[in-house]
């Protein structure tokens, strides 16, 4: 669940290789830093010195944007590995000029780390092998060089090792966040099925205390039609007020037994779960109307969302109807984008607004010391069906998302 407004809602592996494939790139920065005067030093004037001068911008951008905004510009790399070997080749260039004893050559090393943490272990294999025939090839053309065999295979040897190191840790990641979405989806079933128990038992209290009572005051008022109809002397106008105070009973009785048998049934039977999309839809027509504010609604994804549970239902769309309220209420937003579907077995809805958004370094915590509960609910909210929330910009340029997301299997556990 998250902890502050703007905390993500992808796979938790994602994030760890997101976050370690930082530290890398910024651990690039730093060398090429720090190499960059001695390759532009050693590089021969001319051609040499700006084939060397380009190597250093194209390599130190490179880093710094995949560091920057690696969300962005990671995908890039990620489905195209030929960036990372021109990389790589841009790199040899300032090896080369700067020779493999600067600090250029723990760059080297990154290449393949980054291959196994990105593109798994046929990345790896082929990336450390590429970087390590690059540097025997410099250490064996390099004139100034003075090292032996074992040293000269030194860096070589550290590649293979960091390239198996990266993929051992994708994998790692990989298995461990199959671990944690297998928990989260169990941990989700059992909040949607306490969700429904809970529902189940205030429906039963409500029958306690409505229809039950109800139905003994029918019994009270007919036993007093009865004394008063076998009475000596009957009075007619009292045995009038007694019949229809027992009618009158009657009734309601009906009335609160079929409002009752109607939220059972839609809980026991899952053909009668509520239906989401239309329910949202109509509620952001709703809030459309009520307010002024224009507001659309669209379905996405490319499958059928299944019958919710009403109580698992009411959280959802209560979250939704909130989240337009406050970009009412608080964000003076000029339209407001509501989306529902499935996507990759997550039933998913999204409310964005496009107003000035939440304050830098908004969390939980400080809403709820400045009594602002609005935030705090829908995440408690959230929290007791099994659903992961975020709240924050998301993918958009500005304004702010809640973006809610339970998985399918939490459903088909609770119809069941």
């Amino acid at each position: 669940m998250a902890a502050t407004p703007d905390t993500a809602t992808i796979p938790i592996q994602i994030n760890a290789l997101q976050a370690l494939c930082r530290q890398v790139f910024g651990f690039r920065l730093a060398m090429i830093a720090l190499a960059a005067p001695a390759a532009l030093v050693n590089a021969n004037p001319g051609l040499s010195t700006r084939l060397v001068g380009v190597a250093v911008v194209v390599t130190f951008m490179a880093s710094y944007v995949l560091f920057r905004d690696w969300e962005r510009f990671g995908p890039l790399l990620l489905r195209h590995p030929s960036l990372l070997a021109l990389d790589t080749l841009f790199g040899s260039l300032l090896l080369i000029s700067a020779g493999p004893d600067t600090t250029l050559a723990y760059v080297s090393v990154c290449t393949p780390l980054l291959a196994g943490l990105v593109y798994g272990w046929r990345g790896a294999a082929v990336f450390a092998s590429l970087q390590s025939l690059i540097l025997l090839l410099i250490y064996a053309t390099s004139t100034g060089a003075h090292t032996g065999i074992a040293e000269s295979s030194l860096l070589p040897g550290l590649c293979l090792i960091a390239g198996a190191a990266g993929s051992s840790l994708r994998n790692l990641m990989l298995r461990f966040g199959a671990a944690t979405q297998a928990l989260t989806t169990v941990q989700a079933r059992l909040a949607v099925t306490e969700a429904v128990s809970t529902e189940r038992a205030r429906l039963a209290r409500e029958m306690h205390d409505s229809v039950a009572k109800t139905l003994h005051g029918v019994a009270l008022a007919a036993d007093g039609l009865a004394g008063s109809a076998g009475a000596a002397r009957m009075n007619t106008s009292l045995i009038k007020q007694q019949a229809e105070l027992v009618a009158r009973s009657a009734r309601r009785a009906a009335a609160e037994s079929r409002e009752l048998l109607a939220d059972l049934r839609r809980e026991s039977d899952p053909g009668q779960g509520t239906d989401v999309l239309v329910e949202l839809a109509a509620r952001t027509r709703d809030f459309s109307t009520r307010t002024g504010l224009p507001a659309t609604y669209r379905p996405t994804g490319e499958h059928a969302v299944p019958p919710v549970p009403p109580a698992v239902a009411r959280q959802l769309l209560t979250i939704a109807s909130e989240a337009m309220e406050n970009a009412h209420r608080h964000a003076e937003p000029t339209r407001v984008d509501v989306r529902a579907g499935v996507h990759g077995g997550l039933l998913r809805i999204s409310v964005h607004d496009d107003g000035h958004g939440l304050p830098p370094g908004t969390t939980l915590e400080q809403l709820r010391h400045a009594g602002h509960f609005g935030l705090v609910g829908m995440v408690e909210r959230a929290a007791s069906v099994g659903a992961r929330i975020r709240i924050g910009r998301g993918g958009h340029p500005h304004g702010t998302e809640v973006r809610l997301e339970l998985p399918l299997a939490a459903l088909a556990t609770s119809t069941a």
